[in-house]
């Protein structure tokens, strides 16, 4: 094994010290910061151009990747394996008064010290097993192991039958501006080097699953994520008719009862089941009080998949939405009816029948009953909307949802199915192809070998649980799944575009080997020293040694 715990921790202390919070400066401050440590190794003083600071395209903020790539001398061979990792954090804010030491680990430790603690942090604290800091475990500490191994063949490149390349990427915490530029520097340096990606390994956290949970996990694919929209109109009235309208608010709150926790949503494949949808907002879009009900809600959801596409969950959220409309209907006229027996007033059918489209299917006869007038206005009215810079993609898309259904001749009420955010691909890693199987088959091989040096099981899963940049190196998805992605997404070629054939030119199998530690994202964050800056390090690099052997 080799004897890198020190080196390693030395790193992750170096990078945490530099603040690189998501959509700030800090992020080019860390990526400069990283350019500047690599630029010093001899390797690269030697050999300047396989080493950049790459600022990201298409974004509105200035913020840099850093590429590398250090050739073996072993043995001459295109074969390159990539090693990822997010240079990012999310903010501070939660540690309140100590924000101004959470970057500085033996600062932080010492701070702590005068806190009360759960029990649990506080034993951490004093045992010196664990670095606490924003950071540490996602996902500095992974990606001081990547420069450590960097450094190490830049150093003995004798050792290396092959290339090793490293991205440290920015926005990995928002939009994965910085894993989508780097694409375009990996497919610039396939060309140019002639380069073959075999494998890539992301060195993102992982966390015990449950309650007393003492595996470490090593993930072989990771989850996929989409944010399902749905902008919902009703029939408006004055609150003392109440029923002669119908509130799309209402329609909400079934559409809610019916995704939200629902198990027979969740995408169970290969024996691992992800959460399932809940709802991450839910509003009306009235713009102030009055007593008149709401013309139009907005709801979305988190919708985690391992092996439904796009379209299948479009499908099977229609469906879904189907039910609600017709179950909210049910209520409403079971409800009138008791309201009418009360008060003694008539009783009228209500006008209303279930309707639901995807935006594709809304768009398309918008179109066919406008024409060139219905296009026209729409793009006039969505580059005016992408001046406003207080929109952001999803209140966006729905301001353009908003806008087309002026168009609808049939205004009667309805829900539109669309996505609003970005789509961060499913990856499965199944032994499908031979790169797979030699990926697959290394893993395995350098688990046997390390787990010897550790008390704890370490265990490989299928899926990694959280979002990150590893669903940006590959597609698992076809044509028609992507397809959906795009015609179903009222920002799509405005406000939001992805080259998904940049993914599909790369292409690489890829796993998650990354540091073990527990409460990322909180102000108690914090890794565990021994498996984070000494198993990890050893597991990626006898991969890398397997697979390029």
């Amino acid at each position: 094994m080799l004897k890198c715990l020190d080196d390693v921790l030395k790193i992750t202390k170096e990078l945490v010290k530099v603040p690189s919070v998501v959509n700030t400066s800090g992020e080019k401050d860390m990526a400069t910061s990283i350019h500047h440590m690599l630029e010093a190794f001899p390797y690269f003083v030697a050999n300047p151009e396989h080493l950049v600071l790459a600022r990201t395209v298409d974004d509105e903020i200035e913020r840099y990747n850093v590429i590398a790539f250090v050739q073996g001398t072993k043995k001459v061979s295109t074969d390159t394996v990539i090693l990822m990792g997010h240079l990012d954090t999310v903010g501070i804010d939660d540690y309140a008064q100590l924000k101004n030491v959470a970057c500085n680990p033996e600062a932080l430790e010492t701070a702590y010290k005068s806190e009360k603690l759960p029990a649990i942090v506080e034993q951490h604290l004093n045992s010196d097993k664990w670095l606490f800091g924003r950071g540490v475990l996602d996902m500095k500490g992974g990606l001081a192991s990547h420069i450590y191994l960097l450094k190490h063949y830049s150093e003995h490149p004798e050792t290396l039958a092959g290339n090793l390349l490293l991205i440290a990427e920015c926005d990995e915490e928002d939009s994965s501006h910085g894993i989508l530029s780097a694409l375009k520097v990996l497919k610039q340096w396939k060309e140019s080097y002639r380069f073959r990606y075999i494998a890539a390994i992301n060195a993102d956290f992982v966390s015990p699953r449950y309650d007393g949970d003492k595996n470490r996990y090593i993930y072989k694919g990771t989850v996929g994520k989409l944010l399902p929209s749905f902008f919902i109109t009703g029939k408006e009235t004055h609150v003392g008719s109440c029923f002669e309208g119908l509130d799309p608010n209402f329609l909400a709150a079934e559409l809610t009862r019916e995704i939200n926790y629902n198990p027979f949503l969740s995408d169970k494949a290969y024996g691992e089941t992800p959460a399932p949808p809940v709802s991450l907002k839910q509003t009306d879009l009235k713009p102030s009080y009055t007593v008149q009900t709401a013309l139009s809600a907005y709801v979305y959801y988190n919708f985690f998949i391992y092996s439904w596409s796009p379209k299948d969950v479009l499908d099977k959220l229609k469906h879904h939405a189907e039910i609600a409309f017709e179950r909210a209907l049910e209520t409403f006229i079971e409800r009138y009816k008791a309201y009418c027996e009360l008060s003694g007033e008539t009783y009228q059918p209500i006008p209303w029948d279930v309707r639901v489209f995807t935006y594709e299917e809304f768009h398309q006869q918008l179109i066919d009953q406008n024409g060139e007038t219905y296009t026209k206005h729409m793009k006039e009215f969505t580059d005016d909307l992408l001046t406003d810079a207080t929109l952001d993609i999803r209140m966006f898309s729905a301001r353009v949802v908003e806008e087309a259904w002026k168009f609808m001749k049939d205004k009667s009420p309805a829900m539109i199915l669309f996505y609003s955010s970005l789509y961060s691909p499913r990856i499965e890693l199944t032994g499908k192809t031979e790169q797979e199987k030699r990926l697959i088959e290394a893993l395995e091989g350098a688990v046997a070998k390390i787990q010897p040096n550790y008390p704890n099981p370490i265990v490989t899963r299928n899926f990694f649980p959280y979002i990150s940049d590893m669903s940006f190196v590959a597609l698992s998805d076809d044509e028609a799944g992507i397809q959906a992605v795009c015609l179903n997404n009222p920002a799509w070629g405005t406000k939001h575009y992805v080259e998904y054939q940049d993914v599909r030119d790369i292409n690489v199998p890829v796993i998650c080997i990354g540091p073990y530690g527990l409460d990322a994202h909180k102000k108690h964050e914090r890794a565990e020293i021994a498996y984070s800056f000494e198993i990890v390090p050893n597991l990626i690099n006898e991969v890398i040694q397997d697979i390029l052997k």
